[in-house]
C-alpha cells in the first residue's frame, strides 16, 4: 500500500452475507451465510485457517455467483477466533474442531451430505472430519491444509514442558496480540503478510479481521491463546490411518508459490505431503497459478473454478 493512501476505499462484494448465531457446545458460534439452500444441491461449508475469519471467503463467493455458480455457502468462525468466543479456554485442542464442524453440519445439513472446503488449518480440519464422518462430506476440497511435520514419542516430554511454560506466559500477560490505531493500519499488516492482497480487499478484511474498543485501537479478533503450543505431537500414522477413510472424491489444491520450505526449514517438505496424500483413495491435485498461501484472497476466480468445477 502506498504511504499516500490513507484512506482507500474498501472492496464492495457483490453477494451479500448474512451474519448469523448458532449455538455450538455452550458457544454461540458466529457464521457467516451467502445465498439460500437449493433442493438437490449440497450446502458449501467453508472452513478458514488459523488467525483468520469466515468473512475470508467473500471474494470466492463472489467470483462463484459471476461463474453463474451460486451457491448456499455457510462460513463459520472457528471458536476464539472472529466473533466466536473462546469459552474461556487458554489453549485449543484440534478434536474440539471436529466436534464443533459436527455440531454445524448436524444443525445446516442434518439428512445429507455437503460439500466442504477448507483453508490451511480448516483444510485440515475438512481432511480429518472427511474420515472420521466419511459419510457426511460429498465433496472435499483442501486449499493447502499440508498437515504438521512428523514428530517422535521421544518429544512428548519437551512438548508438555513448552505447554506449561507457554500457559503461565499467556497468564502472566506475555503472549498478546499487537493492536493497531486505525482499519487502514490493519489492512496495512495483512498487505506486509502477503503483497499480492490489494488494497481495496485489505481494507475490507481488516474490517472483518479485527474490530475497534471502546478508546478506537483496533485490536485482531484472535484470542491470544491459539499461541500457545499444541501440547499433543502429530502422529502421522494417525493422520493416514484416518486419510484411508476418507470417502469422498478429494481436490488438495496448493499454491504455485509454496512456502513449506521457508516454514519448515526442511523439517517438512512438499514431496511428503504428496506422499502422505497416497492415502486418500481418491485425490487429484491442482494448483493455483500465481499465489501464495492466501490463495482464496490472491486468486478467488482460480478458487472458485476450482470448486465450480468438481463439485458440479
Amino acid at each position: 500500500m502506498q504511504a499516500h493512501d490513507t484512506h482507500p476505499s474498501p472492496y464492495t462484494p457483490h453477494c451479500t452475507a448474512r451474519s448469523s448465531q448458532v449455538t455450538v457446545r455452550h458457544l454461540p458460534y458466529h457464521v457467516m451465510q451467502w445465498g439460500e439452500p437449493t433442493p438437490g444441491q449440497a450446502p458449501l461449508v467453508m472452513v478458514h485457517g488459523w488467525m483468520d475469519v469466515g468473512a475470508s471467503f467473500q471474494f470466492v463467493v463472489d467470483a462463484l455467483a459471476q461463474l453463474g455458480s451460486p451457491r448456499w455457502v455457510v462460513a463459520p468462525d472457528w471458536r476464539g477466533f472472529g466473533r466466536t468466543p473462546s469459552g474461556g479456554a487458554d489453549c485449543f485442542w484440534f478434536p474440539d474442531y471436529l466436534a464443533d464442524l459436527d455440531a454445524l453440519l448436524d444443525h445446516f445439513s442434518p439428512d445429507a451430505p455437503v460439500d466442504l472446503v477448507g483453508h490451511s488449518m480448516g483444510g485440515n480440519v475438512a481432511m480429518m472430519y472427511g474420515g472420521v464422518r466419511p459419510q457426511r462430506v460429498r465433496r472435499l476440497i483442501n486449499l493447502e491444509g499440508f498437515g504438521l511435520p512428523a514428530t517422535r514419542p521421544a518429544q512428548a516430554p519437551s512438548r508438555l514442558a513448552n505447554w506449561l511454560d507457554e500457559l503461565k506466559a499467556l497468564h502472566q500477560g506475555d503472549k498478546t496480540l499487537r493492536s493497531y490505531d486505525s482499519a487502514t493500519d490493519v489492512a496495512r499488516r495483512l498487505i506486509k503478510t502477503n503483497p499480492r492482497l490489494s488494497p481495496d480487499k485489505a481494507q475490507w478484511l481488516a474490517q472483518h479481521w479485527a474490530a475497534p474498543d471502546a478508546q478506537g485501537r483496533w485490536h485482531i479478533l484472535g484470542d491470544p491463546g491459539h499461541k500457545v503450543v499444541n501440547p499433543t505431537l502429530y502422529r502421522v500414522e494417525e493422520a493416514q490411518a484416518i486419510y484411508q477413510r476418507i470417502a469422498a472424491p478429494v481436490l488438495a489444491v496448493e499454491a504455485s508459490d509454496n512456502q513449506m520450505a521457508q516454514w519448515w526449514q526442511g523439517r517438512f517438505s512438499l514431496d511428503e505431503y504428496h506422499e502422505r496424500l497416497k492415502a486418500v483413495p481418491s485425490v487429484e491435485l491442482a494448483v493455483v497459478a500465481d499465489a501464495g498461501h492466501m490463495l482464496h484472497h490472491d486468486q478467488p476466480h482460480q478458487v472458485a473454478r476450482l470448486i465450480q468445477s468438481f463439485t458440479a
